[in-house]
């Protein structure tokens, strides 16, 4: 259950990386935060893939996006 955490914590932070670099890009100033939520969120990816038994596979995503809300509202 630890590496759904991981997995959707580093995807949402990857998410949240995009508006950062287009807002950088936009201004002509460098991407700081941007790199530094790209860096982070594909850290936490690695460690959910490398953590759980067999992997991820693109079907899991969204199990794991349920299981943590599911897990959240408890």
């Amino acid at each position: 259950m630890q590496t759904d955490f991981f997995l959707v914590a580093g995807i949402l932070l990857a998410l949240l990386g995009f508006p950062s670099l287009l807002s950088a890009f936009s201004e002509s100033r460098a991407p700081r935060l941007a790199m530094i939520l790209f860096m982070a969120g594909g850290i936490l990816i690695v460690l959910a893939v490398t953590g759980r038994p067999g992997g991820y596979a693109m079907a899991d995503i969204p199990e794991a996006f349920l299981r943590v809300i599911a897990t959240l509202r408890r």
